[in-house]
């Protein structure tokens, strides 16, 4: 990799770089995941029979299929014995869940697991076979697999560009006075204010956070071809001249979505090339728009917070109390939720009602936005184990945002005559009671009544409720969370430290594992095997989002996993640095980049050369595509159990996986097997150590 690395990134002339082709041969290996084995030497092979992939991935497909867990298989394996528990329970009562869902969903559709099953346009569904090699617009499968990735890409670039969007308001509408709540991030404001050239001298906090978030929604919303703001202030300039030389930076997330799904019409472009081009540009805009401008944004109005202690898992849930759960992934009315609920007043009433109190619990990103933010939110689960949850009949409100909200949880609430409220018009549920900023956002002012309307709605609750049985799986423990670059200069001093351990060999390598959940794979199972061979092999791991629950319900984040780790990575952590560092929501991936960005800078790399890896093991989500391209195009390799759909295009297969390798500097690696794919890392970080010289 090394060799590509150089050649790409130390040449500026003419030659203009540009997306292109290497015809390949693609093998499949022992669990039917597409590998690329050879390049040109194979084109006279696949001239003589153009059919031959075709019939060959139906192959590979059946032998991926294969690899997919059942519910039992779950109960069996899965590491966290209050999953096990719940499962069995929720069985007992017969409510279904996502395992078995999924089972019933077997055998998935092996033209959508191939990605070659095209519905754009009204003339379909069309699918790629030896007979029918192409659609009836005459759309190839590198055609339809590079539309289909692009739009899937496009989707996640518009879910986290909402999330920014929603918070970047709520940033400036508190400096306007709009918004009833108060901005906690000066020096952030301050701070990166200075990284965009917005003038802070002599200049209220409040103004220059207006001007901060107009910056921001300019990158999100822009129409006249500008540049990036966001990418301007926060890229290395490094990365900056390969994505400018690649003419992939975007003009605005808006336009970059836009443009996606207009190129992927039917009829328009037919160039597979091109299609992915504009994936790489919905990457960025997700990247900084979605991520960066989200954390910006967040950060500024919240604050960052700091490293704490909290109880995690089921076993937290106490019965007596009036238990409300957020879920989702904005956290402006949450915040509001949450500090409603801690003041006397509604305490009282809660006791009034014969409740010992009120107590959160976070779900997904909400919980993990709030919990090191505000005293008292317990993180309890991520989005595919939310049912589980609800099984315990323990909660009394569910208060649903956007994104990662099955719809699913209507019915196990249903049962439990579990209180469940939207509060947003973008994400409703059929048969919850809506408290939701609506549309034009006309009702922000009342945000701090809409929060009150909630907590009385859940002590309400709490008193209708009354004898519905409760079953809570006597599992928690305690984990450190609230890592930060901030953190990082708080308790070092600055990089340096962090820098000297990875160059001196105590730390191997540092890897962000996050990611969304999939019963592709066992559930969390997947993310806890990686997770072991990381650490023995005295890798760091920093995690957020969904990927960083079962981290944090198994004690990973917690200093008794120090047992865990390698001899060095011990010593440099002791004695209260836990092994896996938790930097907090998924928006937070901006966290590990930035960690990852001031260790390089600090010895003078970039940070395609740096022992750094990223990982989602169990994505499932169209989110989960764009985090993962989002650090491939900073030039860190990625690594999977879950396998993209793209087995019906030999040539998108080699793009997404070893093609960006000469383009961004890096690639993409799958396997089912988490032990493999942890080896995998382990290896391909030592390769990287060996071309600095650090062995």
């Amino acid at each position: 990799m090394s060799e590509h690395n150089h050649e790409h990134h130390n040449h500026h002339n003419d030659e203009k770089p540009h997306i292109h082709s290497h015809r390949a041969l693609i093998g499949f290996d022992k669990h039917g995941i597409p590998t690329i084995v050879a390049k040109a030497d194979h084109q006279e092979e696949l001239d003589k029979d153009p059919n031959a992939f075709i019939r060959d991935y139906m192959n590979a497909v059946a032998e991926y299929k294969k690899t997919f867990p059942s519910k039992q298989d779950v109960i069996e394996q899965t590491p966290d014995p209050a999953v096990k528990e719940m499962l069995l329970r929720t069985e007992q009562l017969g409510v279904d869940t996502a395992f078995d869902r999924f089972d019933r969903q077997k055998p998935q559709c092996s033209f959508g697991l191939a990605g070659i099953c095209c519905k754009i346009c009204n003339m379909g569904p069309c699918k790629i076979t030896v007979k029918s090699p192409r659609g009836v617009c005459g759309a190839d499968a590198d055609l339809i697999v590079a539309r289909n990735l692009l739009r899937a890409a496009a989707a996640g670039a518009a879910q986290h560009g909402m999330h920014a969007r929603e918070i970047i308001l709520s940033l400036k509408w508190a400096a306007e006075g709009k918004l009833d709540i108060p901005i906690m991030g000066e020096q952030k404001i301050r701070a990166t204010a200075e990284a965009f050239g917005i003038p802070t001298k002599h200049r209220t906090i409040k103004k220059i956070a207006v001007d901060l978030a107009n910056v921001l929604l300019d990158d999100m919303s822009r129409t006249e071809p500008n540049e990036y703001q966001t990418i301007k202030a926060c890229a290395p300039s490094e990365r900056q001249e390969v994505w400018k030389n690649l003419d992939i930076l975007p003009i605005s997330a808006y336009h970059e979505v836009f443009e996606a799904y207009h190129k992927t019409g039917c009829a328009i472009d037919g160039d597979w090339k091109s299609i992915m081009q504009q994936f790489l540009r919905c990457g960025l805009a997700f990247t900084f728009s979605g991520v960066v401008g989200a954390n910006i944004a967040t950060d500024s109005l919240f604050g960052v917070g700091d490293r704490v202690t909290s109880k995690v898992n089921i076993g937290a849930l106490k019965k007596g109390y009036v238990n409300i759960a957020v879920h989702g992934h904005l956290p402006t009315l949450v915040s509001q939720i949450v500090k409603t609920g801690q003041e006397e007043k509604f305490i009282e009433l809660a006791k009034s009602k014969g409740a010992k109190g009120i107590r959160f619990y976070g779900i997904c990103c909400s919980g993990l936005a709030a919990m090191y933010r505000y005293g008292g939110v317990i993180p309890l689960s991520n989005a595919v184990s939310a049912e589980l949850v609800l099984g315990t009949g323990a909660l009394d409100l569910w208060v649903a945002d956007v994104q990662d909200v099955f719809p699913s949880i209507m019915e196990v609430a249903k049962c439990f005559k579990t209180t469940v409220v939207t509060t947003s018009d973008s994400a409703r549920l059929p048969g919850a009671e809506r408290y939701e900023y609506d549309h034009h956002h006309s009702n922000i002012t009342e945000t701090k009544t809409l929060a009150e309307k909630i907590v009385i709605r859940a002590i309400e609750s709490f008193e209708q409720r009354k004898g519905i049985p409760v079953y809570i799986p006597p599992y928690e423990v305690e984990a450190e969370v609230g890592f930060s670059v901030e953190y990082v200069h708080k308790r070092f001093g600055s990089m340096k430290p962090l820098a000297d351990a990875l160059k001196s060999g105590k730390i191997l390598g540092i890897v962000n594992m996050v990611g969304c959940n999939n019963p592709k794979v066992l559930y969390e199972k997947a993310i806890v095997d990686v997770a072991d061979v990381l650490l023995k092999n005295n890798i760091l791991i920093l995690s957020n989002g969904c990927a960083s629950f079962p981290l944090m319900k198994l004690g990973y984040c917690n200093i008794s996993a120090l047992d865990k780790t390698g001899n060095s990575l011990r010593e440099f952590l002791m004695p209260d640095l836990p092994p896996v560092w938790h930097v907090g929501e998924c928006i937070d991936n901006t966290r590990s980049s930035g960690i990852f960005a001031g260790i390089a800078g600090e010895l003078g790399k970039n940070l395609y050369e740096m022992p750094y890896a990223f990982t989602s093991p169990e994505w499932g989500n169209e989110k989960g595509i764009d985090a993962a391209l989002g650090f491939r195009l900073m030039g860190i390799n990625s690594y999977h159990c879950v396998e993209a759909q793209i087995y019906g295009s030999q040539n998108v297969i080699e793009f997404l996986k070893d093609g960006t390798r000469e383009l961004l500097g890096s690639v993409m690696h799958v396997d089912t097997d988490p032990i493999e794919l942890g080896n995998k890392i382990v290896e391909d970080i030592k390769i990287k150590r060996k071309a600095l010289g650090w062995d």
